[in-house]
C-alpha cells in the first residue's frame, strides 16, 4: 500500500516536471524541433525562426571585439526566498510565470539590494549566454561619452562632434552639438520606424559599404533647429561612437572595457560587433552580455555611479543622463512625444520613467530592456523575441504586458 508521503510525492513531481515544460508563446515558429538555430547572416538574424537563435550567439556569425570581465566579479548573490511577483493586465491577475508563457521573453532578471530574487528564461537560453542589447547598447555609448568627459578628453558636450572627429567637417551631424546627439535633439529630418524602407535602413546600409564617417553624410538637412525636439535616430548614436574613438584615440570597445566593463565588476566576457569596412563598433546596439552583467550595469546607475564604493561615473553624470528634472520640459515625461504618446521621456541617451520618484530604462527593439528603480535599489532585466520590432505593432502587446509587470514588481517594494 502506497504511503501517505509517496502519495504527496508523486503529484508534487507531475506539477514541478508540468510547470517545468511549460510553453513558451511561438516555440515551433521560432525553431525548437532545430534548436533554435542561428543565423548564417545579420539580415536573416532578424527573421523567424532565427531569431531566438541568433540572439544569444549574434556574435558567432558577425565580426566582433570582445570586453574581458572584471578580475574580481562583483557577486550576485540569490536571495534565500525569491519574491512572489504579482500584476494586472486586461482585468486579470498574473504571476511572472504566467508572463514567461504569456510573451516572447527569452529572459527575465529581477535583482534588489543586490540579490537576485527572481531570474527565467524561455527557449533553452541560460544564464551563462550573451544576448543582444539591440538599443540598449546606446546608453552604453553614453556612459561613455560622459566618461571621456570627466577624464578630460571631451572638454564639453556642448562642443560639436567634427571638434573629435575631424572625417565628420561640414557635415549636419558634425556641426551638432554632443549633447544634442545624446538628447536625440539634432533636428536631422531622419525617420526611424523600422519598416526597412526608412532613412535607419539607407544609412545603415551605407554604414556597412563606406562606413560610419562617410554614411553620415547622407544626413544632410534639418527638420527642427538641434536641441528643440526628440527624434529617435541610431544615426546620433553612430556619431557618439566616433566622437569616444576621436577624443581618445581608443576603440569604443577597449575604452568601455577598461573604464566600465571591468569596473562594474562584470563576471562574464561581452562582445561588441564591429562594422567590416571601418571596424567601427554598432554604438547603436549589438551589444551582446549575460542578463546578470547587464544588472551589474544597472546596479552601477542605481547607486549613481558607485561600485563597492568607487565611483565609475560621476553622479552629476548620471543624474544628467537619467533625472528628468535635468531635462529641458520638452523632453520630460507627460510631455515628449515619441509615437503618439507622452509617455516616456528621454535624458542623454536613456529613456525616462514617469511616477514618484526618478526611474530610467535603457531599451531596445524586440523587447529588451533594462529597468533600473534607485530609490528601491532595484533593476529588472528583460530579453525577448518580440513579434516585431516596437513591441506592440503586432497585436502581442508585449511592451503593455511588460510594463505592467513591471509595476507590479515596483508594488512589492514601493509605489510606482
Amino acid at each position: 500500500m502506497m504511503t501517505l508521503a509517496r502519495r504527496l510525492f508523486f503529484p508534487l513531481i507531475a506539477l514541478l516536471a508540468a510547470s517545468a515544460n511549460a510553453a513558451a508563446p511561438d516555440e515551433e515558429s521560432l525553431g525548437r524541433a532545430e534548436g533554435y538555430p542561428a543565423a548564417r547572416s545579420l539580415k536573416q538574424a532578424y527573421t523567424e525562426p532565427y531569431l531566438v537563435g541568433s540572439f544569444s550567439a549574434m556574435d558567432s556569425f558577425n565580426p566582433s571585439c570582445a570586453l574581458a570581465p572584471a578580475d574580481d566579479p562583483l557577486v550576485l548573490k540569490k536571495a534565500a526566498i525569491e519574491t512572489p511577483f504579482n500584476y494586472r493586465f486586461h482585468g486579470r491577475k498574473l504571476t511572472l510565470d504566467d508572463y514567461m508563457q504569456r510573451q516572447r521573453a527569452t529572459g527575465l532578471l529581477v535583482v534588489k539590494d543586490g540579490e537576485i530574487v527572481a531570474e527565467r528564461y524561455n527557449y533553452m537560453r541560460s544564464a551563462d549566454m550573451r544576448m543582444l542589447s539591440n538599443s540598449m547598447a546606446k546608453t552604453i555609448t553614453a556612459l561613455a561619452i560622459v566618461k571621456a568627459q570627466e577624464e578630460g578628453f571631451i572638454r564639453s558636450l556642448d562642443d560639436t562632434a567634427e571638434t573629435y572627429v575631424p572625417q565628420l567637417k561640414d557635415t549636419l551631424y558634425g556641426q551638432t552639438r554632443i549633447v544634442n546627439l545624446m538628447r536625440m535633439s539634432s533636428g536631422a529630418r531622419y525617420i526611424e520606424d523600422y519598416s526597412g524602407h526608412d532613412d535607419r535602413a539607407r544609412f545603415n546600409e551605407a554604414v556597412r559599404r563606406v562606413g560610419v564617417a562617410q554614411a553620415a553624410r547622407l544626413i544632410t538637412a534639418r527638420s527642427d533647429p538641434e536641441g528643440q525636439r526628440f527624434n529617435y535616430a541610431g544615426a546620433q548614436t553612430q556619431i557618439l561612437g566616433l566622437v569616444v574613438r576621436g577624443a581618445t584615440n581608443r576603440t569604443l570597445c577597449d575604452y568601455v572595457d577598461e573604464k566600465l566593463w571591468k569596473p562594474i565588476g562584470a563576471q562574464a566576457q561581452a562582445t561588441w560587433l564591429v562594422n567590416p569596412v571601418d571596424q567601427e563598433e554598432f554604438a547603436q546596439g549589438a551589444f551582446n552580455a549575460t542578463l546578470r552583467d547587464y544588472a551589474r550595469l544597472g546596479l552601477m546607475m542605481a547607486a549613481d555611479g558607485l561600485v563597492r564604493g568607487t565611483a565609475v561615473v560621476s553622479r552629476d553624470h548620471l543624474l544628467a543622463m537619467t533625472d528628468a528634472a535635468r531635462q529641458p520640459e520638452a523632453f520630460r515625461p507627460g510631455y515628449m512625444q515619441y509615437h503618439g504618446s507622452t509617455y516616456y521621456g528621454y535624458g542623454l541617451q536613456t529613456w525616462i520613467l514617469p511616477g514618484s520618484h526618478r526611474r530610467f530604462a535603457l531599451l531596445g527593439v524586440y523587447g529588451q530592456a533594462i529597468f533600473v528603480d534607485p530609490a528601491l535599489n532595484l533593476v529588472v532585466v528583460h530579453t525577448a523575441v518580440g513579434k516585431d520590432a516596437t513591441g506592440d505593432a503586432s497585436g502581442a502587446h508585449l511592451g503593455a504586458e511588460r510594463d505592467a509587470l513591471l509595476r507590479g514588481i515596483v508594488s512589492a517594494y514601493g509605489d510606482w
